[in-house]
This record gives structure tokens, sequence and C-alpha cells, in this order.
């Protein structure tokens, strides 16, 4: 045989073993209906299949998220389509669908992007518009974790959720946020300044609730409340009136609950005569002697127990003649819970007692849940007035560094002593368990305003409000480009 006939046989079985190969060596096993289209049409006419419609498989999806920072929290924001704009969307997909997840760098700090529950992780990127990504297949159905593993990112806020099998962001956001009960007080739900009048009689009712509410997103809490909201009422009467408080304990509580007020002079401020079991009613009256701002709380041992699962609240004493004249007054009250789980972790939370006795708390927050300040009830302004907050801190254990980000303190009455000369310019001021401030500042930059705890750790885990300011701007007190990122 001559060596053309050699060469051409060898050349054709070289192209049928690449057949064969190819596409293997492109990325994954070839499909035998690819490879053999007969094969396909025999299965078409299979007796297993004829007649019945073939399922399709899910199409792919890609997201994109680009990391930055959203007011003064670490984000994901989403890039294109439906999630454009959105900070730490939901990412929704269908069980079996392929997702691929572009991670883009948008401020220069190193970031990563982790789906635990589907053992995927980017690269680590740093560099700005520089890109990582992952692809997975959603095998399974729920709602699961996003976030940066970098250590703080995801309690600065890097986290969001991917969401499989559901059909609709209403359905998935069902699985997100359980069903549960708004507990934080509107900060604006207080009465206003009393008119100048005499000493008279004031009659308090309080009624202590046993109410399941959400603590954070995803998480709930079976709080224990006065009149359904943490923190409870914001009591106001003048310095010599006689208040009758009246102590309701519902039938269907679980604990016997009773009520000291720092403000009266008397055995255990009326927790002594207040102890008041499931279905009873207590009463007491005391004249109020001494003006000031007074905390409020349960005194049933345990009482950290009873403090830390929302029993607390405020009575203002006015003096005589009442309190300067100001545009808007706020309720804020910081306190620490104890919960079984770990910061974050998704379902019903109950109190840790190991925890509570040994003061490490799972979450810090104002008005009784992580949100309740910042999407619930943010604090609002204009430019040009002057907001008095009445601050609060129930603990049961930690001291508060309080602190408004980008505002000074005009006044602040120190200890809540309100015949005492206020402080002045004051930026961060300690409010001790147990303890009040009142402050007061001049609002003069539009803008967000972060209220928090300069032990500036809580706030990643769950203590910030917002004062919203609106207004004209100030270029001649404050003018700045915002950086990449930002998200203002």
């Amino acid at each position: 045989m001559s060596k053309g006939p050699i060469f051409r046989l060898l050349a054709f079985l070289a192209i049928g073993l690449m057949i064969v190969i190819l596409p293997f060596a492109i990325g994954g096993t070839p499909s035998p209906l690819a490879a053999n289209p007969g094969a396909a049409a025999l299965m078409q006419q299979s007796p297993t299949q004829a007649g019945q419609p073939q399922a399709s498989p899910a199409p792919a999806v890609t997201f994109t998220l680009r990391t930055g920072m959203s007011g003064m929290k670490l984000s994901f924001t989403g890039v294109g389509g439906q999630i454009d704009g959105q900070v730490n969307p939901d990412l929704h997909v269908q069980t079996g669908q392929s997702v691929r997840i572009i991670l883009v760098n948008g401020d220069g700090m190193l970031h990563d992007l982790s789906i635990p529950d589907f053992n995927v992780t980017t690269a680590q990127i740093q560099q700005v518009n520089s890109q990582a990504e992952i692809t997975f297949t959603a095998s399974k159905a729920g709602a699961f974790p996003y976030f940066c593993t970098l250590p703080g990112h995801r309690q600065a806020g890097m986290e969001g959720k991917l969401i499989v099998g559901q059909a609709s962001p209403a359905a998935a956001q069902a699985v997100v946020q359980p069903a549960a009960a708004d507990i934080s007080r509107d900060p604006a739900d207080l009465p206003g300044p009393l008119p100048n009048r005499p000493p008279q009689h004031v009659r308090v009712d309080l009624v202590s609730e046993e109410v399941t509410g959400q603590l954070a997103n995803g998480v709930t809490y079976t709080y224990w409340t006065f009149n359904g909201k943490i923190p409870g009422p914001f009591i106001r009467v003048r310095v010599g009136d006689q208040v009758e408080v009246h102590l309701t304990n519902p039938t269907s509580s679980t604990m016997t609950h009773s009520v000291d007020f720092h403000a009266v002079t008397g055995p255990g401020g009326g927790a002594t005569v207040t102890q008041t079991p499931p279905g009873g009613e207590t009463s007491f009256t005391f004249t109020a002697l001494n003006p000031g701002l007074f905390i409020y709380h349960c005194a049933t041992p345990s009482v950290a127990e009873h403090i830390a699962n929302g029993m607390f609240g405020m009575i203002l004493v006015e003096p005589e003649g009442g309190l300067p004249k100001v545009d808007q007054e706020y309720y804020v009250m910081q306190s620490e819970l104890y919960t079984t789980g770990a910061f974050g972790q998704t379902g019903h939370q109950d109190l840790s007692m190991d925890k509570l006795m040994a003061e490490t708390p799972t979450y810090y927050v104002f008005n009784g849940e992580t949100d309740a300040l910042t999407t619930r009830h943010p604090l609002h302004a204009k430019v040009g007035e002057t907001v008095r907050l009445f601050f609060g801190d129930a603990g049961p254990n930690m001291i508060s560094s309080f602190h408004i980000i980008g505002e000074i303190m005009d006044r602040v009455y120190d200890q809540a002593s309100l015949t005492s000369a206020p402080l002045t310019n004051v930026q961060t001021t300690l409010v001790p368990a147990g303890g009040a401030a009142v402050v007061e500042l001049k609002l003069q930059v539009p803008g967000r305003y972060l209220l928090v705890d300069h032990a500036i750790s809580r706030m990643d885990l769950g203590l910030m409000g917002y004062l919203l300011v609106d207004g004209p701007p100030a270029p001649e007190i404050f003018l700045g480009t915002p950086t990449a990122g930002s998200g203002h």
C-alpha cells in the first residue's frame, strides 16, 4: 500500500476521534441526542414518551452585584434588570436553574461573595471595577443567605437572600420575613407639652402584653411589653401631679408582671404593690415630687429577664412652667436582647439566660427591633428646626455612648436633670443603664443623620436610627462630593 492511502486513513481516524472527544474538552458530557440525531428521532418515538410534552430545563440566569456603601453600611447593589439599584437585593431563581453571579468591586475594598448552602464562593477582589463570578445549580428550594466573608463585612451590611423556587417576590417575602407584629413604637408617638397649669390628678393605665414580634429580617421574638409596644407609652406629667397607676395582666400572660417607676418616692418605685399575676389588676398612687426624665420597667424576678424582653418605658415630669418650646420631639430608647441563636440567625428566637447572666448581648436595638428607626419609623425634621430627643437606656446591662453622626448636640440635660444648666456643644453623651438624657439640636444642613451608640461595634449588631432632614442645601456649612459606591 502506498503512503497516500495510509495518510488519508490516519487523517480520517483522527477526525473521527476529535468528533468523539471534542464535547468533553469544551466543558461537559456530550449530549447523546446532539451526537446522534438518529437517537433523538428514536427517542421521540419511544412508547414511554409518545404523546407527552417534554420538560425543558430551566433557563440560565445571571445577576450582577456591585460592592459599595449605602448610607453608613457596606452593601451589594444590583446592576441591571429587575434588581437594578436595589441594595442587597433578593435574587429569585427557579429550582434546578443554572445561576451565574458576577461580583464587581465598586469601592476598592477587599470583598468576595459566598453562598455556603451551595458551597460556592467567588475569588476575593479589591481593585475598583475588577470582577469575580460563581456559577452553580440552584438544586434545592428555600431562602439562602449570600454575603461577604471578609471579617466584619457581613455584620456591616453585606448580606442578601437567594430565593429558590418561589413563584413571586411576594411569596418569597413570606419566607424571608415571617408574619409578626411590629412591636416598635414610633418615636413620634408621645404626648405634646403640657399647658401651664397647677398640679392635678393623672391616671395611667398599663397592660402587660406578651407579643410575638419581628426582631430583625427573618427573625421573630416573643416580647413582653407594656401596652403592646417597645418602649411602653411615654407618660407626661407636671411636677406636683398626683399620678394613679393601674397595671393589668391579661389571663393570656404566662408570667406575673409589675412596674417600678424611677420617678416614684416610695418602696420599690411601686413594684412592691404591683406584682400582678395573670388575670389580675393592681394600682397605686404617687406624687411626682422631682422634675426630670425617668425610666419605668417591670421589676418581677428575674428583673433582668423582664427588662431584656421589653418591659420598659419613660415618664417625663415637667418642671414648673414646662420646657422651652421646640419644633419636634421624639422618644427613643436603647436596649439589648440576648437570643439563643446567633445574630442574624433566622427563625424564632428565645431568650438565653446564659447570655443574659454573662452580659453578652446578641442584639442592640432602638425601640425594640433592628429596623425600628430606619425603615419603619425614621425621625423627620426640616432645616432650621430644633429637635428634642427624650433618650433612655433600658439596658438591662450596657451603658450607652449616645452619638448623632454628623451633628453636634447643642444642649444636653445630663442624666436628664432638668433643673441643672444643660451642657452645650456635646459630641457624645454617656447614658447609664436605667438612665436617661434630654438632647436638643438645631438642624442646619439637609441629609440623613445616624443615631448610634459610639461603642460602634453595636451598629453592626442592629443599633442604628435615621434622622432625615429636608431643606435647601447649605454649601457655606457643608459641601462635598460623594465617593464612588457611597449610596448618596
